[in-house]
This record gives C-alpha cells, sequence and structure tokens, in this order.
C-alpha cells in the first residue's frame, strides 16, 4: 500500500474503534504503532515509541494539568458553590430570571477555579436547579441556564481544553489562557442577555423579584472574594510574566489548600478525594495526550495532512466557506464524538491547513474550545447534559436539551464575532 493509503487506513480503524466504545488511549495508540511498523519497522518502531512517550511524559509544561485539576479539587471542597449563587442571588434576584441569572454569573467565577466544564456543571447542578424548581422556574430555563453556565468552565481560564491544545500545536498556554479571558466574559454576558430574552418572550418560565437590601448585597461580595483574589494571582501573573503557566498552577494549588484549610473545610477525606480525582483525570489526560502524539507522527510520515490541505487549497473555496465547513465538521463530530477524542484526533490532520489558511493558532484555539463547549451540550453524547441529569433529579433530560439548545445560540454568535473581529482573542496575548 502507499503512505497515504496506510494513513487512511489507520483513521478510518480509529474511528471504528472508537465507535465500538474501545477506549479512547488505545483506539489511538494501537492503530499508530501497527502503523508504524508497517512503514518503518520494528526497530524503528520501539526507538520512535521511547522517544515520543519518555520526552513527553517528562515535559514541563503538562505538570500544569493535575496542578490545576488539585486547584479545582481544593476549591471544592472549600464548600465555594452556594455561596457564591447566592451572592448573584441577592444582586440578580430582583429582575425577572434572575436566578438563571444568577446560575450563568456564578458559574462564570467558578469556572476560573475548576478548568473543568463538566466538574462546572455538576458542582452548579447540585445547587441552582432545586432553588430554581422551588421558585417556580421552567425546567427547560433551569436545565439551559446550568448548562450554558457550566460550558464556560473550559474558556475562561485556567482550562485543560487549552492546555492539551497548547501541547498540540506548540502553542503558548499562557497566551492561550489569555485570550480565552475577554470571549468568556462576552460569552457569559450573550448567556445572560439570552435569558432576558427568554423571559420577554415567555414570563411564565421565571418569576422574578426577589428584593435584597444594599447592605445584604454588598456583604454577600466577600463570598466572591476567595476566588477573585486566586483568580487575579494565577492569570494576572501569567499575563504579566511574573511566572510561568507551570509555576501559575503550582501556586494556584497551594493557594485553593489554604483557602481550604483556612475555612475549615479540609478533611483527611476530602484531600484523599481530591488526590484521587486528580490522578485519575491526570491519567486519562496523559493516556490520551501520549497516544495523540504517536498518531502525529504517523500522521507526519504518511503526509495526510499536508495532500487535505493541497487539495482545499486548490479548490476556489474563499477563506469563509474553508471555516465554516470546519465549523459544520466539528459539530456534526461533536454530536458522536466524546470533546476530547475530537480535539486530540482532529487537530493533528487540520493544524497543516489552518496554517496554510493564515490564521492565528492562539485565535484559532479559542475557536476550537467554544466548538468544544457546543459538543459537551449536543445531543445525543453532550455529556454536560448527563452530568446535569444526574445530579439533578428532577430536571428531565428532555428539557435539559432542549434548554442547551437555546443557549448553543450565544455560542454560535460569538464564533462569527470572533471571526469577523479576531483581535477581540488576541488582544491580551499581544500585549503580555
Amino acid at each position: 500500500m502507499s503512505i497515504e493509503i496506510v494513513g487512511l487506513t489507520i483513521i478510518i480503524v480509529m474511528f471504528i474503534l472508537m465507535f465500538l466504545r474501545v477506549p479512547l488511549s488505545v483506539a489511538m495508540g494501537v492503530p499508530a504503532i501497527l502503523g508504524i511498523i508497517y512503514l518503518r519497522g520494528w526497530e524503528t518502531t520501539l526507538s520512535t515509541v521511547e522517544t515520543i512517550v519518555w520526552s513527553n511524559s517528562f515535559s514541563y509544561t503538562l505538570t500544569t494539568i493535575p496542578l490545576f485539576i488539585f486547584m479545582g479539587q481544593f476549591l471544592h471542597s472549600a464548600g465555594l458553590t452556594k455561596e457564591l449563587f447566592n451572592t448573584f442571588r441577592k444582586w440578580f434576584g430582583k429582575i425577572r430570571g434572575g436566578l438563571a441569572l444568577a446560575t450563568v454569573g456564578s458559574s462564570a467565577l467558578l469556572a476560573a477555579a475548576s478548568g473543568s466544564s463538566v466538574a462546572t456543571t455538576g458542582t452548579m447542578g447540585v445547587v441552582a436547579p432545586k432553588e430554581m424548581l422551588k421558585s417556580g422556574y421552567n425546567k427547560t430555563l433551569a436545565g439551559g441556564s446550568v448548562i450554558a453556565g457550566g460550558s464556560l468552565g473550559i474558556l475562561i481560564p485556567p482550562s485543560t481544553s487549552f492546555i492539551l491544545y497548547g501541547m498540540l500545536t506548540d502553542q503558548s498556554i499562557g497566551k492561550l489562557f489569555t485570550a480565552g479571558l475577554l470571549p468568556g466574559i462576552i460569552l457569559m454576558i450573550f448567556y445572560m442577555i439570552a435569558v432576558l430574552v427568554i423571559v420577554k418572550l415567555k414570563p411564565d418560565f421565571a418569576p422574578g423579584f426577589e428584593q435584597s437590601t444594599w447592605s445584604e448585597k454588598l456583604k454577600s461580595l466577600k463570598n466572591t472574594i476567595w476566588i477573585l483574589i486566586l483568580f487575579l494571582v494565577v492569570i494576572g501573573g501569567i499575563y504579566l510574566g511574573w511566572f510561568s503557566p507551570t509555576e501559575a498552577s503550582g501556586i494556584g494549588a497551594i493557594g485553593a489548600f489554604l483557602i481550604a484549610l483556612v475555612r475549615k473545610k479540609l478533611t483527611f477525606k476530602n484531600f484523599k478525594e481530591a488526590t484521587f480525582e486528580t490522578v485519575r483525570t491526570t491519567g486519562f489526560l496523559f493516556a490520551v495526550l501520549l497516544s495523540a502524539f504517536l498518531l502525529n507522527y504517523v500522521l507526519v510520515i504518511t503526509r495526510l495532512p499536508n495532500i487535505l490541505g493541497d487539495v482545499i487549497s486548490s479548490s476556489s473555496l474563499s477563506p469563509t466557506m474553508i471555516f465554516i465547513l470546519l465549523i459544520l465538521m466539528y459539530l456534526v463530530l461533536g454530536a458522536i464524538m466524546d470533546t476530547t477524542a475530537m480535539i486530540v484526533v482532529t487537530i493533528p490532520i487540520i493544524l497543516p491547513l489552518v496554517e496554510m489558511m493564515g490564521w492565528d493558532l492562539i485565535w484559532f484555539g479559542v475557536i476550537i474550545v467554544l466548538l468544544i463547549e457546543m459538543a459537551l451540550m449536543s445531543p445525543p453524547i453532550g455529556i454536560n447534559c448527563f452530568v446535569l441529569d444526574g445530579v439533578a433529579k428532577d430536571l428531565k433530560l428532555g428539557n435539559i436539551f432542549k434548554g442547551a439548545m437555546i443557549f448553543a445560540i450565544p455560542i454560535l454568535v460569538l464564533i462569527a464575532v470572533l471571526y469577523i473581529m479576531p483581535n477581540i482573542a488576541l488582544y491580551l496575548p499581544n500585549t503580555m
């Protein structure tokens, strides 16, 4: 077989294994290794696997993953979720749909601590739906607002998705973090506008007018101070060049540990659970990343990405049309694939095309993360919807998916805005 056919065969076999529910790292790693054996022989394969696994396992940058996960786990142990929700409830409760607004706002702050969309959704899903349903909110709005707020977990830094993308494309993690900040704030505002539009069109979806005095509002702000200080130290330090993203992750983990300790919320049981969850998540991500690097090596020697780029560049399609096709491709893949699989499988393939189009890879990283957000809320396998269904039994999965699809519209609007005005994502990284 020609090397191009070998590359195509590896991709097909990988997708077949994924649809058969074979673990992601195995589905990518085994076809890649067999491809290297076929093309280069046993000795080269053993040397290549050893080099790729060894060098990337000891990557200094990769230590950001367990440390940021540890940070999120400690802050969760500190019991800040309900307090954040109550703070935003006091500020927005007077407005019709105020609890939905409070859910989005508190999720944004929680996202700055967790770095995970699934974690943000699961944590907020325990608190917010119960309060909204008790106040007479429609289940579609209640479910949709939690899913929307949860999606901010991977856009507002720190974000494990940005770390994965940065490792695969060899881009600065610090610049990716700062690139996600303004779009994250804008998306939060878009979500809030969506809530206001929904309750304007459907007033019966949400009551309003929960009065709070100015004294109560100002007093409630103390609940946000812990996360704000930690966020400003971690992200501000990266932006100002005081420390690298890896150093910032260590500072964040220590800071979160101290917050949990000062608030007297850290027990041996919490510490053990945080450690176990961090090790489990890190092990999964490392295995997937190492398999992705092996797959990337095979794709390079088979020239499959370059052929794809040549075919598209030789067509008469405009850059805008190519961008739209990529968006559609990710929307389809997001509905049928795990989001981690989606990013680690496709990025090595489309990277030469993105570079050929002259698109900034930091900007494109923000687009990819937004598309991951879409995938996390898209039926039939939108994992955030199933997570919420698991923790909020009073909501029905159908209502959750319906609400999620409503809040997918602001994401598409933001993608269009970023395509027209890429400097929204690039302004902060360019001033670092």
